[in-house]
C-alpha cells in the first residue's frame, strides 16, 4: 500500500471518526444494529466538506464564500423500500440511533453480525492526488488571478463593457461502511474558474460564457488555460454581434465536438440511468439487444478518466467507478447502475450510485458521459450540408426522459450553405427526441473532445459534477426553432 493510500486513510479517519469517538467497532455495531431486522443491504455514509468561491465583477471583488458541512447518511434498503436518516452532529449516539431507527424499513428476525474488512483508499484506482486544493494558493494570489482573468477580456477588445469572474475549490472526504463488510475512503478535489463577458456595439448586447475545472488543486489553471477561456468567452461574444436571426424549419444539424455533448446527456444519457429502466418510464426500457442508434454510434460513461470533473475512485457507495458501454455499434447494452437497481434487475453493478451529500440518497447518475469517435473529418462534414445549421456551443435545455422529447438552445450557431459557413445564427433552438436522433446520425468525426470541466447534472432535486463529450455529429431531419 503506498504511502498516499496511507495518508488518505488516516486523513479519512482523523477527520470523519475521531472527533466524534467512532472507529471500526462502533461501526460494525451499528450496522449489526441495522441486521438485527431482514435487510438486502445497508450502508453507512460519512462526509466532510469544505467549500470556497470568490467572485470579481466590475474589477471588484464582490463575495468571498467558505463553508464547511459535516455528517452521515444511515440508509436500509429491504426489496425496492429504503428508509434514510442524517445527522450533522456525528458521533456514537446519533450514530446509533439513526441505524436504530432505519431497520424498521425490514422485518424482524434478521441474525447478521458484520465484521469489517480492513478499510481501503480507492479500491485500486488513484484518479487525482488527495489535497486540499484551497491551500494551493494564497487569498491574495485568488484575488490576483481573477484580476487577471478581467484585465485580459478588457484589453481583448473595447466592446467589451462587462466581465464577471468567479472561481471556486472544494474538498471533500468521504468514507462509505458498507453491509457486506467493505470500508472505503476517498479523497476528492474539485475546482472551477468560470467567465463571462457581455460586449457591446451601437447599442446591441451580447454575453457568452467560458471556463473549466476538474479534480485537481488551484495549480491547474495555468496562464495558458486562463488565456484560451478568456479568448473563448470574448470571442463568442463578439461573433454574436453580427449574428441574424436562426432559420426555422426540419434541417440538417451538425453539432460541434466537445460541450455540445451536454444535449447527448440529456436527451439521452437519463434515459439510460438503472432505476428509470427498472420502473419501465425510459424512452429505452425493455430494448437491451437492440438496434437504438445508427451504425457507427458508441456511448459510455466513464468514470474512471484521470482529473475529470465527473471522475470518482470510488463512486458514493463505495464501488469502483469503471467505463462503461451504454450503446455500442448502435445497439443497446447496458444501463448505469447503482446497487439496488442491479441487485433488482439482476445486472451489474457499474458502480454509478451517486448523491449530492451525506442528507441525500444516492441515484444511479452519471459520471463523464460522451460518444466516441468515428472516421470523418470535421471539415468534411461541415462540407457536406447544403442547407442547414452548425451548432458550436449549447446553452440550458429541457427534457422529458419518459420519451425522450428536448429543447435545446444553441449559444453560438451558424447558417451553412453548399459545405460553407455564411454567417452566424442568434435564437436557434434544437427540438427534438433523443433515441430518434441517435437513429439520424449520418457522419461521425473523428475528433473526440470532452467538455473543459463545468458539467453540473440534476436529477430528483440533487446536483453532481459531471462531464460530457462527442466528437462533431451530423444529424439528419432535426427540428429547429428560429425567427424566420
Amino acid at each position: 500500500m503506498s504511502n498516499t493510500t496511507l495518508d488518505s486513510i488516516q486523513t479519512a479517519k482523523n477527520i470523519l471518526l475521531s472527533p466524534g469517538g467512532i472507529d471500526e467497532r462502533v461501526i460494525e455495531k451499528a450496522l449489526s444494529e441495522m441486521y438485527l431486522h431482514r435487510l438486502d443491504d445497508a450502508d453507512l455514509y460519512f462526509q466532510h466538506t469544505r467549500y470556497e468561491s470568490w467572485s470579481m465583477e466590475e474589477g471588484i471583488v464582490k463575495s468571498g464564500n467558505f463553508s464547511i458541512d459535516q455528517g452521515v447518511g444511515v440508509r436500509a434498503i429491504a426489496g425496492d423500500k429504503t428508509a434514510f436518516a442524517y445527522a450533522d452532529v456525528v458521533n456514537i449516539d446519533t450514530l446509533i440511533q439513526a441505524a436504530k431507527s432505519t431497520r424498521v424499513i425490514g422485518a424482524a428476525g434478521g441474525k447478521k453480525k458484520i465484521s469489517l474488512q480492513p478499510m481501503t483508499v480507492f479500491s485500486g484506482q488513484a484518479l487525482y492526488h488527495p489535497q486540499d486544493p484551497m491551500f494551493s494558493l494564497k487569498t491574495e494570489e485568488k484575488i490576483k488571478l481573477l484580476e487577471r482573468i478581467d484585465k485580459k477580456a478588457r484589453a481583448k477588445d473595447p466592446r467589451v463593457v462587462q466581465v464577471m469572474a468567479s472561481l471556486t475549490g472544494e474538498f471533500d472526504v468521504v468514507l462509505v461502511a458498507r453491509g457486506n463488510g467493505k470500508l472505503v475512503a476517498d479523497i476528492r478535489p474539485l475546482v472551477r474558474v468560470s467567465i463571462s463577458v457581455i460586449v457591446e456595439q451601437n447599442g446591441r448586447r451580447e454575453s457568452s460564457n467560458a471556463g473549466g475545472g476538474g479534480r485537481h488543486d488551484y495549480t491547474l489553471f495555468t496562464e495558458e488555460r486562463i488565456n484560451n477561456w478568456v479568448d473563448r468567452a470574448v470571442e463568442s461574444a463578439l461573433i454574436n454581434l453580427d449574428s441574424k436571426a436562426a432559420p426555422a424549419g426540419p434541417m440538417t444539424v451538425v453539432m460541434g465536438p466537445g460541450w455540445p455533448g451536454v444535449l447527448l446527456h440529456e436527451a439521452i444519457g437519463h434515459g439510460l440511468e438503472g432505476d428509470f429502466n427498472r420502473k419501465g418510464s425510459s424512452a429505452f426500457s425493455g430494448k437491451l439487444g437492440q438496434k437504438v442508434a445508427a451504425k457507427g454510434v458508441t456511448v459510455v460513461d466513464d468514470g474512471t478518466l484521470e482529473g475529470r470533473r465527473g471522475s470518482l475512485n470510488v463512486d458514493d457507495e463505495g464501488n469502483p467507478t469503471q467505463c462503461t458501454t451504454l450503446i455500442e455499434n448502435g445497439v443497446l447494452k447496458g444501463f448505469m447502475q447503482d446497487a439496488m437497481n442491479s441487485r433488482l434487475m439482476k445486472m451489474p453493478l457499474t458502480g454509478n450510485g451517486r448523491r449530492e451529500s451525506y442528507a441525500s440518497l444516492p441515484l444511479p447518475r452519471m459520471t463523464n458521459t460522451y460518444m466516441l469517435g468515428g472516421d470523418k473529418d470535421p471539415g468534411e462534414i461541415i462540407a457536406s450540408i447544403k442547407k442547414g445549421l452548425y451548432a458550436v456551443n449549447f446553452g440550458g435545455g429541457q427534457v422529458d426522459i419518459t420519451n425522450g422529447k428536448f429543447v435545446f438552445a444553441a449559444t453560438e450557431a451558424y447558417w451553412v450553405e453548399n459545405g460553407k459557413i455564411q454567417y452566424p445564427v442568434k435564437g436557434a433552438t434544437i427540438i427534438g427526441n433523443g433515441p430518434e436522433s441517435l437513429k439520424q446520425v449520418s457522419m461521425i468525426g473523428n475528433d473526440l473532445q470532452l467538455d473543459d470541466g463545468v458539467g453540473v447534472c440534476g436529477k430528483e432535486g440533487q446536483s453532481v459534477p459531471v462531464g460530457v463529450g462527442q466528437p462533431t455529429l451530423r444529424i439528419e431531419n432535426m427540428v429547429v426553432g428560429g425567427s424566420v
